[in-house]
């Protein structure tokens, strides 16, 4: 039925097309000053099939009047160049003459014009008609191709869902221009008064879309400020690849919701994508925690690189399950086994490397929640160091090329306790990584970053579930300070830091037991988080929904950091990353640590494994009853 009404349309564009020719050739006899302006009668039909034939190569009959454009319009001339070259020919094999010598510019010319103005006049009446029928008041913010691009889809719906008042500016020197006929009505920094003046006027838009996709961070931060103050929500425009104004009938505008994300102001970081895929493709990778954010989402992306096989490994059935059956649809082509293990079982975790011979491990798995590892301290520390000392120690058997171990930011000045097994577990790692340099064995790369958005525990899922009921949303503190980032930028930034550890070429630090530390920005105000979620749910902070204030729980800070005092950040010479050298031991010393700590844990002996693992870690400055008047930078 669809291909019957494309064909049946494709018919009477041809059609149409054909007696505008005709017509065409009249008008260039009579601009020529013919004597018989109407010439012979079969020159009439000749006219119209010299243009259908010359429309062909340029699909001339197919084109969408309605979202007639710039590559129409150009096509459009190129056929009618071409007709009017063809036409003399047929015009002297009927012997006829020409009607003069500039008949085929006139010609041309004609064509031209009485093509293109129906074409235009019909996509202009659409246009004016699609923004006179009314639809929410909507003001634009951004003034470049994401605007075009949002009109155009616009004017291409039947019945317009929204009325743009104008345009605000992200950049500068833009204010009075227009595009596709919407006046732009001030830059950024005039988005207050723009919005008082609408609203003295009785023109306040319902929502403020935006549609530059650079506007992020501070910026966009203010921008829902100002909003709030006015009572507008603010919305982002669809995605500019969604943006065909070809389908905009069938498909509908349809705004989003601004993503917290975009708030974080990160500026997009080039990763070494070739890098990577010779890291990768062509080899035996095993990730541990595979389930988990971090872990599910390094093996989404090492599936993308084509690995020989993909070894999924976690203690958890479900969380398994559910990133092996996703894998098994996104990357089938990617041998994979789902292995159930647990870090902790070294028998098991031997047996696992033994069997599936890695060549690159990615170490996720861990105990990363601070207030439940305090609840919990012996598991924490079989879990995060013991764990990692069995599996760094089963890669290093099987053979492997390199382990990747997943930090945190928790791990430096640790007040927690799953910080403290997090630093342990880093040591134990230096430590290899120095003798495997030096002695051309496994090479044991850590990586440390601060919080991710979205992952299991965060914040960002609490609060979502918070505003679904109506609120409070919770804070510890109200100076509480985390870094954040996407999950897919931070496995992103681990593989491209797995990369560089990896060389032979390697930077001196990492021979020094060096550390790579993610780039993390700027650290966010818990609050300030709270807030803007609020905002974007189209609420009000403080009066829609509480804000309550709790109270540090056991084991955390008011700010994270990324480095110790005494380890300066080093740069790498690699966007995103930097590199920290805190203090390192003989793996013999740390892991006879890790084994003493371990049978304490499993004695139930909780006292003396925290004493033994503050003697490791002497800047372990536990805070396990915290007090917010004295809480540790």
């Amino acid at each position: 039925m669809a291909t019957r009404r494309a064909l049946v349309r494709i018919g009477l564009n041809a059609g149409l097309d054909g007696l505008l020719a005709a017509g065409a050739y009249l008008l260039a006899r009579w601009l020529v000053g013919a004597e018989d302006v109407l010439g012979p009668w079969w020159a009439l039909p000749w006219a119209a099939a010299a243009l259908l034939l010359a429309g062909v190569p340029f699909r001339l009959s197919v084109q969408y009047w309605r979202f007639a454009g710039t590559q129409d319009l150009l096509a459009l001339a190129a056929a009618s160049v071409a007709a009017a070259a063809v036409f003399p020919v047929g015009l002297r094999e009927g012997g006829a003459a020409l009607p003069g010598p500039s008949f085929p510019v006139a010609h041309a010319l004609a064509l031209i014009v009485l093509l293109a103005a129906p074409r235009l006049a019909y996509r202009l009446s659409q246009e004016g008609r699609g923004q006179t029928q009314g639809g929410a008041a909507v003001l634009l913010v951004g003034a470049g191709e994401g605007s075009d691009l949002f009109l155009r889809a616009l004017a291409a719906e039947a019945a317009a869902p929204f009325f743009v008042l104008g345009l605000v500016s992200t950049g500068r020197a833009q204010t009075g221009r227009r595009i596709n006929g919407q006046p732009i009505l001030g830059g950024l920094a005039e988005l207050p008064a723009v919005l008082a003046r609408l609203r003295e006027e009785g023109r306040l838009p319902g929502t403020l879309v935006v549609t530059d996709p650079a506007l992020s961070g501070t910026s966009l931060a203010q921008v829902m400020a100002v909003a709030e103050q006015e009572g507008v929500r603010v919305a982002s425009a669809p995605r500019l690849t969604s943006l065909d104004p070809a389908k905009g009938a069938e498909k509908g505008l349809q705004l989003a919701p601004v993503a917290i994300e975009d708030l974080l102001n990160r500026p997009q970081v080039r990763l070494d994508r070739e890098g990577m895929a010779r890291l990768v493709q062509g080899r035996r990778v095993l990730v541990t925690g595979a389930g988990g954010s971090i872990g599910s989402e390094l093996a989404r992306q090492v599936a993308a690189l084509g690995p020989a096989k993909l070894v999924l490994v976690d203690s958890g059935e479900f969380a398994l399950w559910q990133i092996d059956l996703e894998l098994g649809e996104a990357a089938p082509l990617v041998p994979r086994e789902a292995v159930i293990a647990d870090v902790r079982d070294e028998a098991r975790i031997r047996d696992v490397f033994e069997r599936a011979r890695p060549e690159l491990v990615f170490h996720a798995a861990a105990l990363k929640h601070v207030p439940l590892v305090e609840a919990n301290p012996a598991e924490g520390l079989l879990t995060n160091a013991l764990g990692t000392r069995h599996v760094a120690d089963a890669a290093r058997a099987a053979g492997a090329a390199a382990m990747v171990l997943i930090s945190t930011d928790k791990a430096v000045n640790p007040t927690s306790v799953m910080g403290a097994s997090k630093r342990l577990a880093e040591m134990y790692c230096q430590a290899l990584d120095i003798h495997g340099r030096a002695q051309g064995g496994m090479r044991c790369i850590t990586v440390r970053f601060g919080n991710v958005l979205g992952s299991t525990g965060s914040v960002v899922p609490l609060f979502q579930r918070q505003l679904a009921r109506g609120g409070p949303l919770t804070v510890t503190h109200p100076d509480m300070q985390r870094y954040f980032m996407t999950v897919r930028e931070a496995v992103g930034l681990v593989l491209q830091a797995s990369v560089v550890g990896a060389l032979d070429s390697s930077p001196d630090f990492l021979r020094q037991g060096g550390i790579f530390v993610l780039d993390m920005g700027e650290p966010v105000k818990i609050s300030d988080l709270a807030r803007n979620m609020i905002r974007l749910a189209g609420l009000r902070p403080d009066v829609d929904i509480e804000i309550r204030y709790t109270g540090l729980r056991p084991g955390e800070k008011l700010f994270e950091e990324l480095f110790h005092g005494r380890e300066p950040a080093v740069p790498i010479g690699h966007d995103g990353l930097l590199m920290a050298t805190p203090r390192t031991a003989d793996a013999a010393i740390v892991g006879r640590a890790i084994d003493e700590i371990a049978t304490a844990a499993r004695g139930g002996n909780v006292r003396l494994s925290l004493a033994l693992l503050g003697r490791q870690i002497p800047e372990f400055a536990h805070n396990a009853v915290p007090d917010s008047g004295s809480a540790r930078a």
